[in-house]
């Protein structure tokens, strides 16, 4: 049921010092007929991270547009390739290179029309990340990417916004070394829900969200890309405030691209 009141969202675009006024995920979203729409997250992880995925389908089928669905894993969890229609969610040792999660989705005009989510248990299998908040926040925010939404806020040392599009250094809130972080990060705020009925108050006339075989060579292409691998992940288009690249874009042909957001580990 769905139980949250959308209040008006200010659309202000571009990035303000402390939040994003409207963080969309540049005017990406899945193509559909009606709303609110279902979207399968394929189970790929591991039983570390069965609840968090559970939670996280929750949190984000609380918005009035959209339910996602568990359902039974399409790929291989070292290689989590994608599959058209729907989001593969994949827990693995990704290695030492410097990720804990990264989320990727495949664009077609305007259209995502699949995409992953990897988590890397190289660094959540360590005493530091092997949290219950710090699982929840990186599982939250990979699987809000892959429906369209930006971050909120990119500074990691400031108050939190009590949502997990948000960068901190405290996942859970509270006081930290000193500093009160405030509102636990693991799931979407009202802001949140804002932003995805924004993005998709208007209808498509096709949908993206069903699993179909591609005749294009260029889509075909895409399938191949290995998105653990930093050195496919194309150019990068965005800096965080710790200095380093968050956000990737690689141009395949023919308006397929690939957008690749990465949480770096500390």
């Amino acid at each position: 049921m769905k139980v949250f009141l959308v209040a008006a969202a200010l659309l202000i675009v571009g990035f303000d010092t402390t939040a994003y006024a409207s963080h969309s995920w540049g005017n990406y979203h899945w193509a559909r007929t009606a709303n609110p729409f279902t979207l399968k997250l394929g189970d790929n992880v591991s039983p570390a991270w069965d609840a968090h995925l559970d939670a996280a389908s929750i949190d984000w089928s609380n918005s009035l547009i959209l339910d996602t669905v568990i359902a039974q894993g399409a790929t291989n969890p070292k290689n989590c390739r994608a599959v058209n229609g729907r989001v593969e969610v994949c827990s693995n040792k990704y290695g030492n290179n410097g990720w804990l999660g990264i989320a990727s989705i495949w664009i077609n005009g305007s259209h995502i029309t699949q995409g992953t989510v990897k988590l890397n248990d190289t660094y959540f299998n360590t005493a530091k990340y092997n949290t219950p908040a710090w699982r929840q926040l990186v599982t939250c925010q990979e699987i809000g990417h892959t429906i369209g939404l930006d971050h909120q806020d990119e500074i990691f040392a400031n108050t939190n916004l009590g949502t997990c599009m948000d960068y901190t250094n405290a996942p859970a809130g509270g006081v930290v070394s000193g500093f009160d972080y405030g509102l636990s990060n693991e799931s979407p705020n009202a802001h949140d829900y804002e932003q995805l009925t924004t993005v998709y108050t208007h209808l498509d006339s096709l949908t993206t969200l069903l699993s179909r075989t591609f005749s294009s060579g260029a889509a075909k292409a895409t399938d191949a890309i290995d998105t653990s691998n930093s050195a496919e992940w194309g150019k990068a288009i965005r800096t965080s405030s710790d200095g380093r690249n968050s956000l990737y874009e690689r141009n395949v042909s023919n308006g397929h691209k690939i957008f690749t957001f990465v949480i770096w580990a500390n």
